[in-house]
């Protein structure tokens, strides 16, 4: 359904070959892609749950003490949710602005339904139906996993740049793209990176 869906999209908008595509604007797209979905699922954790970490031990009366964390901080469980974010990039194509050229990356579906914003941008077909999303993703998980969790569970602020920027390096060339202050839930329901809002 998803690539029919795809097709459809491409039939309906064009696409635009890609012969010059900066691989490291790629990177930082999906960099600020996966600071999004993580925040998304962190969001929907139940503020009420805990769960039991670390080794147990006995107090002074030989009681054994049970240390227990928010779920939405324990690093076992974020690590997990970390992991199954880069499935996700499946749902998404690189595009170009009509109206200027910016390359962003594009959630399909929005809602239940196709993006609306897909009448914006031309598609970027890259001969591998964007599979590639897929496998940065996996290799910026991979080594900056630690950072992610770090930044998130802590809710510091402008994760987006702490992440991709300062601490990944991937879009310090891109500076005046950063732009963490947009409400988060209202973004994710787009279904598009953030920073490309300014210009729609």
């Amino acid at each position: 359904m998803k690539f029919l869906i795809y097709f459809i999209a491409v039939f309906l908008v064009g696409t635009a070959l890609a012969n010059h595509v900066n691989l490291k604007q790629v990177r930082c797209l999906v960099c600020r892609t996966i600071v999004d979905e993580f925040k998304y699922e962190v969001s929907k954790i139940d503020p009420t749950k805990e769960i039991e970490i670390g080794q147990y031990r006995l107090d002074s009366k030989g009681n054994t003490v049970h240390k227990k964390v928010p779920l939405s901080m324990s690093e076992v469980h974020l690590s997990d949710l970390l992991d199954s974010i880069c499935k996700r990039m499946e749902d998404y194509v690189r595009a170009t602005y009509k109206s200027n050229g910016k390359l962003t990356l594009l959630k399909l579906m929005s809602d239940g339904g196709v993006n609306p914003l897909i009448n914006e941008v031309d598609i970027v077909q890259d001969g591998d139906l964007n599979k590639s999303l897929e496998y940065f993703c996996t290799d910026i998980v991979n080594e900056h996993e630690e950072t992610f969790i770090e930044v998130i569970s802590k809710k510091i602020k402008n994760p987006k740049a702490e992440i991709c920027t300062e601490a990944a390096e991937y879009c310090e060339d891109f500076p005046e793209d950063l732009d963490d202050d947009d409400d988060y839930e209202d973004d994710h329901s787009d279904g598009i990176d953030d920073y490309n809002k300014d210009e729609l």
